[in-house]
């Protein structure tokens, strides 16, 4: 057929690419007009797609179609300006564009040569978005470490807890994997505990340490110390202790410098989790809280969290990078090439799980250069400021009450409990949640705080105005006075 789409063709991807761009520019031009959250049933795509794929093409346009008729209701918004749940994920124009070139160049850059501009590039804005940060040198491609983008934090703690892992097993033996501990606050990320299954740590080696209300729910060293001590009494050997700069819940923020004493003084590697607070320290008015990144093994952010890089990248720099490639390197004979022999390149396959990866840092490149730094922290000091409006709407309100400190852009706060309520709140706030993000206007999260059940509520979205906050305000008062019975 003449107008059969051909598997590429220069003209045919002209004409189809402006097709796909306006559908998804005229996609965010109308976003507000979708409930945020996705209000379909489990199943809900089975009954509306085929059972087989077709036998012969369809159009583009039917595809478009059936994309606005029948995905589109099936996606929960995260770009919307309502979009208030877990952390961002932002997307952006210099984003875009940065994944549409590298879709389009679409190499598989797994070593220098497959594409030697891939790597380089990586290797440069890293080192740029480092100092942008003010990591100390050692942290710089110039200097024994270096950094590299993975998918997400998930795969980023799980590749240092495994260099970790084999630097102390090559001093100790292979026999003493059963004997080496994991130490973390009880708010940091599940990933680690995937991790450390995957690490092959046994459970009962995974230590969480508690955290309550007196420290915000930040790691006391103290317990830290203590946990260390006896561990080492009873013969077992702490290797890796990982502190988080914006925790999950509450946005928790541990005593880097402390912790890092602490992981310096047993010879531990201490790992820094700052995949969604991070990108506010490019501001210098909240860098303070990456004080004593110093004594760090390795520091994580995600770019596709609050820095406008669309998912996925994830910013990851290690002290010691012949720890990470002597835990990950292979070198078959199909992938040997001069330039890696002579040791005169980086092959960051050798720096992560997978051996194939995109080319995600020209999109990070695009959005440092078509925005640069002025802008950014722009972008993140006004997201600030609207969580730090909403934190005074609740204050105001004596019905609610502010659970922690605000300390980035995520406000925890609940529904005050009635003095006759039997949980403490619980189906009070989990009622309102329900209420809220069902109407489709908004999207909030939870979590759990000292036994309470506490909303979340994370400005970050790339459209999110004063507007949108106050609106969000509106609607949780509404359900409220419904859930209080009109009071």
């Amino acid at each position: 057929m003449e107008n059969e789409l051909k598997p590429m063709d220069s003209e045919q991807l002209r004409e189809n690419a402006h097709k796909m761009v306006d559908f998804i520019a005229d996609y965010y031009k109308s976003i507000e007009n979708f409930p945020v959250l996705s209000q379909v049933h489990p199943g809900y795509l089975r009954e509306l797609l085929p059972d087989s794929a077709p036998n012969h093409p369809e159009s583009l346009q039917d595809v478009l179609d059936d994309v606005r008729q029948k995905i589109l209701p099936g996606v929960t918004h995260w770009q919307s300006p309502d979009y208030f749940a877990y952390f961002p994920s932002n997307s952006s124009t210099a984003g875009f564009l940065g994944e549409m070139l590298s879709a389009g160049i679409n190499i598989v850059g797994f070593s220098w040569v497959t594409s030697p501009a891939a790597t380089e590039l990586e290797v440069i804005v890293l080192d740029w978005l480092a100092k942008l940060l003010k990591l100390p040198d050692h942290f710089l491609s110039s200097g024994q470490g270096g950094g590299v983008i993975q998918g997400t934090a998930s795969e980023a703690v799980l590749v240092v807890l495994l260099a970790a892992r084999d630097r102390v097993l090559r001093r100790v033996g292979k026999d003493f994997l059963g004997k080496l501990l994991v130490y973390a606050s009880d708010q940091a990320h599940a990933a680690l505990q995937k991790a450390c299954q995957i690490a092959g740590i046994h459970p009962g080696n995974f230590r969480l340490l508690k955290t309550d209300s007196s420290t915000n729910y930040a790691l006391d060293p103290d317990l830290v110390c203590q946990a260390v001590s006896d561990d080492l009494a009873a013969g077992l050997i702490p290797f890796f202790l990982c502190a988080t700069v914006g925790t999950t819940s509450s946005t928790a923020v541990d005593p880097l410098s402390s912790l890092g004493k602490i992981a310096k003084d047993n010879d531990m590697w201490f790992h820094i989790d700052a995949a969604y607070a991070g990108s506010a320290c490019i501001c210098p008015e909240y860098r303070h809280y990456i004080n004593g990144v110093e004594g760090a093994d390795s520091f994580n952010m995600n770019a596709h969290k609050w820095f406008l890089t669309n998912f996925d990248c994830s910013a990851l720099w290690v002290k010691d990078r012949s720890a990470l490639i002597q835990s990950l390197s292979t070198n078959p004979e199909y992938l040997k090439n001069k330039a890696s022999q002579a040791n005169a390149v980086v092959d960051y396959k050798d720096w992560q799980i997978p051996l194939g990866r995109r080319f995600r840092s020209l999109k990070l490149w695009m959005v440092m250069r078509l925005y640069g730094l002025e802008n950014l922290q722009s972008y993140i000091r006004n997201h600030i400021k609207l969580a730090e409006q909403f934190e005074e709407l609740v204050a105001a309100d004596p019905r609610f009450e502010v659970i922690v400190p605000r300390t980035f852009s995520l406000v925890c706060f609940r529904l005050l409990p009635t003095v006759h309520d039997q949980d403490n709140g619980h189906k009070l706030n989990s009622s309102l949640l329900e209420a809220v993000n069902s109407s489709g206007k908004i999207f909030i999260s939870h979590t759990v705080l000292s036994g309470k059940f506490v909303l979340r509520f994370a400005v970050g979205a790339p459209l999110t105005e004063e507007r949108h906050v106050s609106s969000a305000w509106e609607v949780l008062q509404k359900h409220a006075t419904t859930l209080l019975g009109g009071s």
